[in-house]
């Protein structure tokens, strides 16, 4: 199965069950965003292309380790070789870290303001990059807001200065207060990712109330000139009630001032649990939309050096999964 129907349909799908050899080593658990607080994801790879699928011992699509990593996915009658990889800190070679795993808004698709998370001590997640330090490319960091939108942020640029001495690039995604961007890159940080979440700003506020889709827009339009073109990116969410057209004019908005979009198919969960995820035949509708808007804006997520666009796992990313 060619790769790119293969990844679409595994979107679609979400999860696999597992059979074969101990896999322990191999499944990451989230705090943060919708897979947070589920039994855990694993990543099937074939050569330098990779998906992240929940575990479910329900679904239809099975997959056998055969031991140290080799497995075998079984899937619509095929079957497809592949290997798992490990995740360093929640996904291959990055340290992603989520500093507050709790968080004071409710958006709609999102279970953490339900879970009992908690917010990292400083110390902690220096001692987290340091224990996988030989063996990722990148940090990635991520937050809730704990407490409120701009405590937060100064929290999270404390963590960026204590991860500093790494010498390794640092993404950051938080929600942005007026002057996100520019901290941010006063300290060296490499990509940012701020993001709009939807494809209309009415979408935006019946599932994000209490947050601002135009504020986010503004952090985004700030950040370009200081990162550079395609050091930033912004999730969308494709499922939550938009139509192929709204995605394609967000698309053009965001590569037209020279931020990557990164098309996240929606994991149903909190007050959404019950929609359906997006096919695999609008993934690829869209994924064509997406390249070549991107292509046409001269935009290449494969120059990503952190976060989503590098990791590739939850998405269908044009320059890396053709």
């Amino acid at each position: 199965m060619e790769w790119i129907r293969l990844k679409a349909r595994l979107l679609e799908a979400g999860s696999v069950r597992l059979s074969g050899e101990p896999i322990d080593r191999y499944v990451s658990r989230s705090a943060a965003g919708p897979s947070a607080g589920t039994s855990g994801s694993l990543f099937f790879s074939t050569g330098a292309r990779r998906v992240r699928v929940c575990i479910d011992e329900a679904s239809p699509i099975e997959v056998v380790h055969r031991g140290g990593g080799e497995a075998d996915l079984f899937i619509d009658g095929e079957r497809v070789r592949g290997r798992l990889e490990p995740a360093a800190l929640h996904c291959p070679r990055q340290a992603y870290i989520t500093v507050s795993a709790s968080c004071i808004f409710h958006c709609r698709y999102c279970p953490v303001p339900g879970l009992p998370g908690r917010r990292k001590e400083i110390a902690g997640i220096a001692r987290m990059v340091e224990s996988v330090a030989d063996r990722v490319d990148a940090i990635a960091i991520t937050s809730g807001v704990a407490s409120s939108i701009e405590e937060e942020e100064a929290y999270v640029l404390d963590v960026v200065k204590a991860l500093l001495p790494f010498s390794l690039p640092i993404g950051v995604s938080i929600y942005p207060g007026p002057e996100t961007p520019a901290w941010l890159h006063a300290l060296g940080v490499a990509e940012v990712k701020f993001n709009i979440e939807t494809a209309t700003p009415a979408l935006f506020s019946e599932m994000c109330p209490g947050l601002s889709w135009e504020a986010v827009w503004e952090a985004l339009r700030q950040s370009v000139p200081l990162f550079g073109r395609g050091r930033v990116y912004s999730n969308v969410i494709v499922g939550l009630g938009e139509t192929d057209e709204d995605l394609e004019r967000v698309i053009e908005g965001l590569a037209g001032i020279g931020v990557i979009p990164i098309l996240r198919p929606l994991t149903p969960a909190a007050s959404l649990a019950g929609r359906p995820r997006p096919s695999a035949d609008r993934m690829l509708r869209l994924y064509d939309i997406h390249e070549r808007i991107l292509r046409q804006a001269g935009l290449d997520p494969g120059r990503a050096l952190t976060m989503c666009a590098a990791c590739t796992g939850c998405d269908l990313v044009p320059g890396r999964d053709a």
